[in-house]
């Protein structure tokens, strides 16, 4: 399959995340598995209670969501891909990213989507600003 034929879906947004939305834009006809993953705003954080968080997004990463999800469309056993990161205060159990990807089997699923998440995570230039219960805060993956 080439990436002309896979359909590729990817946003950063200060809207809520909706998985199920995600599920539904890769779903197709030909598809035997769609795998998902929601990374959820937790509690704590290196043994630290976390009251909330705040992301923020570098005007390019809608641009490098993209390209992550081109990339992985790239794979001929995709058929298709669907990524989102949240940007803005989000607060506990909030979803700051979701994913979707289908394909014709299941390990090709799970293969590609776990792909996808560890190459957003890797490469998106968004920063996390975490707030403790302790009053202190810190950001990660600041340059």
């Amino acid at each position: 399959m080439t990436i002309e034929e896979s359909t590729i879906f990817g946003t950063v947004t200060t809207d809520p995340l909706d998985l199920a939305a995600h599920e539904a834009a890769v779903a197709e006809r030909r598809a035997g598995a769609v795998v998902s993953f929601q990374g959820v705003v937790r509690d704590h954080d290196h043994g630290r209670a976390v009251l909330s968080l705040e992301y923020e997004g570098h005007p390019s990463a809608a641009a490098v969501l993209l390209e992550v999800a081109a990339e992985i469309a790239a794979d001929p056993d995709v058929y298709a891909v669907a990524v989102s990161h949240r940007v803005g205060p989000l607060a506990i159990g909030d979803a700051a990213l979701v994913a979707a990807v289908s394909t014709a089997h299941r390990a090709a699923a799970f293969a590609a989507c776990a792909r996808l998440v560890d190459e957003v995570k890797s490469r998106l230039p968004i920063w996390k600003r975490q707030v403790f219960a302790d009053g202190t805060e810190e950001w990660v993956n600041c340059p």
